[in-house]
């Protein structure tokens, strides 16, 4: 009952909110990847620069533009560090980086600019819908009071910032079993993989009445401030109401048009594509290779 006498009262703070209300949000996202490095040719200094190059890869800025209804989210843009590169995997990490997003609560419209290997794409489907558990806890973030809520996401081949190394007993059964057939090739493809769901934790303010959030996450009495999805955790670190010079909230209309089932066909089927160039070559304990996950 505490629970909903307080978000009574707040809900009563925010009616009187304009009904013309829009605002900004600034996230920060960050995601913790577990990497073994490997591989004979490899000193500890090339092993610490590929390290701060996956960190400075995956902490990013984001900004959100929400109205009652609709809202945009897209990574600030920034200059890249001299000397940023870092190879194939970086290559393969950066095919899975979001795009421009759009949402519409109103009429369950997702809309999601991404390139996949040169190509681009425009994601067109229905809102992601999460079964949110509202808990009975709270706590405040900057001037807001902020609620708990709780969902499981199912994960597919495009969720790769939940990446992580197999199964460690079964890859050792593997690679025993490969050793004595004295077929040893591996690539990086064969060691990861990617749970088929994880736990959504998300901290809401009903303070700021609109169903939004950051990226795919929304449908919660008030706007998200707080997402840890697995690895990944996402921030607030600013919000600006009803600014003076609202920025448009405008559609995503570059790529190709495809549902989120036929996106996550067209990765699979490149993955397993790379997985056949690359996963024969390189002989256990050869050359160079990375590890993902643990």
């Amino acid at each position: 009952m505490k629970l909903f006498s307080t978000l009574f009262l707040l809900f009563s703070s925010c009616f009187l909110f304009a009904q013309t209300f829009n605002g900004q949000a600034v996230y920060q996202s960050k995601t913790n990847v577990d990497m073994e490095f490997g591989g004979p040719d490899m000193t500890e200094q090339m092993k610490k620069q590929i390290a701060d190059m996956m960190k400075s890869a995956l902490e990013k800025t984001y900004i959100l533009n929400f109205n009652k209804e609709e809202s945009t989210y897209k990574e600030e843009e920034k200059l890249a560090a001299p000397g940023a590169g870092g190879g194939g995997m970086m290559m393969m990490m950066g095919n899975f980086t979001a795009g421009n997003q759009y949402k519409n609560t109103k009429e369950n419209v997702f809309l999601q600019e991404q390139e996949f290997f040169s190509k681009q794409f425009l994601i067109t489907d229905t809102l992601p819908k999460l079964d949110w558990k509202l808990e009975n806890e709270s706590k405040q973030i900057g001037q807001y009071v902020v609620f708990k809520a709780t969902a499981i996401k199912k994960l597919d081949n495009t969720d790769w910032q939940s990446v992580r190394r197999k199964n460690r007993e079964k890859a050792n059964e593997k690679e025993a079993d490969e050793t004595k057939k004295d077929t040893t090739e591996t690539s990086i493809l064969d060691e990861v993989e990617i749970p088929k769901e994880i736990t959504i934790t998300a901290w809401y303010t009903p303070q700021i009445p609109v169903s939004q959030g950051p990226g795919e996450y929304f449908g919660l009495p008030g706007l998200i401030l707080e997402v840890q999805a697995d690895r990944t955790s996402i921030l607030c670190s600013k919000i600006i109401l009803n600014p003076k010079e609202a920025e448009m909230i405008k559609k995503p209309t570059k790529g190709e048009k495809v549902t989120q089932e036929q996106y996550a066909k067209i990765v699979k089927e490149k993955t397993e594509e790379m997985q056949e160039m690359y996963g024969g070559g390189q002989r256990r304990g050869q050359g160079n290779h990375i590890r993902i996950g643990g």
